[in-house]
């Protein structure tokens, strides 16, 4: 089978950005990921074993001096050092593990230290995406001339809104292709919009560069998930976000802060970060609780919320969007990630929901044993993690 995965950079920027972060404050941190599907798929038969081949072609994806150029040209916080470091990076089909079982569920973890493992999650999800949807057959009736127009409509009504929005559908995209058209439809209709919004750009940094979009993100749960691993999850928002502004400088300035819930990050949110951090960005509970919140946050800091930005991507479509916006506008700088609605909307075709998520970490590989963490967003249905793990951190946060 042809490789699904041909370009270094057809990946999520936030997975670039996290791995030079993480090179800074850890570079011998030994971590362990799993791949959930939360509509339990049986997968074909067969299925593992090609996605194991798939892999393995990832080892002759590498970056081109085109790719090196656009990132230091358009990501200038991105370290120099980086962008050399890219050059000499290889994916290792070593660090993954892939099996099915008899009823055709799917089972992928990886081990290995942080910086190597770090750029293996996004690929991966869009390579099973996109797999399934081949060996199933339906990628056969996926009509991308009627997919065009029906994104260019998205388009026009988010833009006719006031929105201002980008494209977040990397992972679970239904093809390359869909999310190439994705990309054209968007930025045709902002070319011919009349509304005060804007299409911001683009997760995907092979794309942004293709198109001459802004590449967008900066981080996620993962980072957090991780350092609450290695010194727990009281203090893990605030770990993270000095370790984070000490590698970046006040630049990718949007936190993810829904790791552990509202109520503990706020309590690690000081006005020296509210006042860093140019926003927050909301993917978890409810849109207008959860806005509200952050808003009587900065107010109780002293801080105009109307000067700060709240990126909304909380499995966003174009209707729940507009509502956002219209409730927002007057309270922050809204804006919006949309990634499924985007790349995996086709007629008759169910989109995937998976995720890989960081489950173990050592902070050396000199530790003789990981520890486990979780994630606890503020909808239970997002919580990632054993059960046991999960009721630990729970209690030493005092969730209800």
């Amino acid at each position: 089978m042809r490789p699904i995965i041909t370009h270094f950079t057809d990946d999520d920027l936030y997975k670039f950005t996290m791995c030079c972060a993480v090179i800074d404050n850890y570079p011998r941190t030994q971590v362990r990921y799993r791949f959930m599907d939360r509509n339990n798929t049986v997968y074909p038969p067969g299925f593992a074993g090609e996605l194991a081949e798939q892999i393995a072609m990832l080892e002759n994806v590498v970056i081109t001096d085109e790719e090196v150029d656009f990132l230091k040209t358009r990501c200038r916080y991105i370290p120099a050092w980086f962008c050399e470091y890219l050059r000499g990076f290889r994916y290792d089909r070593r660090l993954v593990s892939v099996s099915q079982d008899a009823s055709g569920h799917l089972s992928v973890e990886f081990e290995g230290c942080w910086s190597s493992t770090i750029l293996l999650e996004v690929k991966v999800l869009a390579i099973i995406s996109e797999l399934y949807y081949i060996m199933t057959g339906q990628s056969e009736g996926m009509d991308y001339d009627a997919y065009y127009e029906k994104t260019f409509e998205k388009g026009r009504r988010l833009l006719e809104a006031g929105c201002s929005f980008s494209d977040f559908g990397t992972r679970r995209r239904a093809s390359f292709a869909a999310q190439e058209t994705v990309i054209r439809a968007l930025r045709d209709s902002g070319m011919e919009a009349e509304g005060d919004g804007r299409f911001v750009g683009t997760s995907n940094v092979y794309f942004a560069m293709k198109y001459g979009l802004t590449p967008v993100g900066t981080m996620a749960h993962e980072f957090v998930c991780a350092i609450a691993g290695m010194y727990g999850p009281q203090m893990a928002n605030h770990i993270a976000m000095r370790k984070w502004s000490d590698t970046y400088r006040g630049a990718l300035g949007t936190f993810l802060y829904d790791t552990y819930g509202w109520r503990i990050f706020s309590l690690n949110f000081s006005e020296d970060f509210a006042n860093m951090f140019k926003g927050l960005r909301v993917d978890s509970g409810d849109d207008f609780e959860q806005l509200d919140l952050i808003v009587d946050k900065y107010r109780s800091l002293k801080i105009d919320p109307a000067t700060k930005q709240v990126v909304f991507s909380n499995g966003l479509d174009v209707d729940s969007a507009i509502r956002i916006q219209k409730y927002a506008r007057n309270k922050c700088i809204p804006s919006f990630g949309i990634g499924t609605h985007f790349t995996n909307d086709f007629k008759n075709v169910r989109p995937m929901n998976i995720v890989i998520k960081l489950t173990d970490v050592k902070i050396t590989e000199s530790w003789p044993f990981y520890c486990p963490t979780c994630k606890l967003s503020e909808d239970k249905g997002k919580y990632s993690g054993n059960p046991e793990t999960v009721d630990i951190f729970r209690k030493l946060i005092h969730l209800a």
